[in-house]
């Protein structure tokens, strides 16, 4: 099972290796830079290759690089369009120099241009980026509040459809289950692994952000739970790890550190639910 954690780059990018390791992963996350911020990635070839050799050497794989958090695809405002496709062509390029295959962004939101439109600025954004080979990116789904996209289903497939660049999904099960997908039995797993299917296609899902939530189906709240211990609960993390088309899809943990408990925990406890 390929599981890991969103881990720090404090000290330089080639850190996040041994921190991954700190926690018992084995592929996970990064940023590039503080997501709350407009800043490039300053990656030195020095650090980067050692992050790449530190993870040919010891983890399984795959990294994927989330953006900033202010990049918003959707958006209908030229200068923030500009802003966010700059963020992104140095992300895809970062991915690149550290043979990390996925960038993973969020659609952002509409505000105002409406679903349509906003899935229209997204794609222009999006073919607006020269991807390198071995690059892909990922869209986010999202809990889906206020006029953010990513929180049907509809709207991944609606992205998918309208770019000419090849991209993927990333599916958070926090933000899946509060935008209305009930994960909280095994059932509604495959219920909702289906409709995924039926409407986008098990193809296009490349990584899971693996979080349980701390508030109801359908909320729209996008708080992240330890896992088994939210709404979700442990009968429907236990299928989300063990369904038959969710089993390889590389695992992301974004879990918070709270009650004495951190990544290392949640880590164990996602082992501890699979099966074989």
């Amino acid at each position: 099972m390929r599981v890991g954690a969103h881990v720090s780059i404090a000290g330089g990018v080639d850190n996040a290796v041994q921190n991954q390791i700190d926690v018992g992963g084995n592929c996970g996350q990064i940023f590039t830079h503080s997501p709350q911020v407009w800043q490039d990635p300053n990656i030195g070839d020095e650090e980067a290759e050692k992050f790449r050799v530190g993870t040919e050497k010891n983890l399984k794989g795959p990294w994927v690089i989330h953006t900033s958090y202010l990049v918003n695809l959707c958006t209908p405002k030229d200068d923030l369009r500009e802003k966010s496709l700059d963020s992104m062509q140095k992300e895809v390029d970062a991915a690149d120099t550290l043979d990390i295959p996925y960038v993973n962004v969020h659609l952002g939101a509409h505000t105002g241009a409406g679903v349509e439109g906003g899935l229209d600025n997204a794609a222009s954004v999006i073919d607006d980026i020269d991807v390198p080979d071995g690059v892909t990116i990922l869209i986010e789904s999202d809990a889906g509040s206020g006029t953010k996209l990513g929180g049907d289903f509809e709207h991944l497939a609606g992205i998918i459809d309208r770019t000419e660049t090849d991209i993927d999904v990333c599916i958070d099960t926090a933000h899946a289950f509060a935008a209305g997908y009930d994960l909280s039995t095994s059932v509604g797993v495959n219920e909702t692994v289906k409709e995924f299917d039926d409407v986008v296609g098990l193809e296009h899902l490349q990584y899971i952000h693996l979080n349980d939530s701390k508030h109801e189906c359908g909320t729209n709240k996008d708080e992240h739970a330890h896992i088994g211990e939210g709404y979700i609960g442990d009968e429907g993390m236990e299928r989300i790890i063990n369904h038959p088309d969710l089993a390889d899809v590389p695992f992301a943990l974004e879990t918070p550190t709270e009650d004495g408990r951190s990544f290392e925990w949640n880590i164990q406890r996602v082992r501890e639910l699979r099966h074989d």
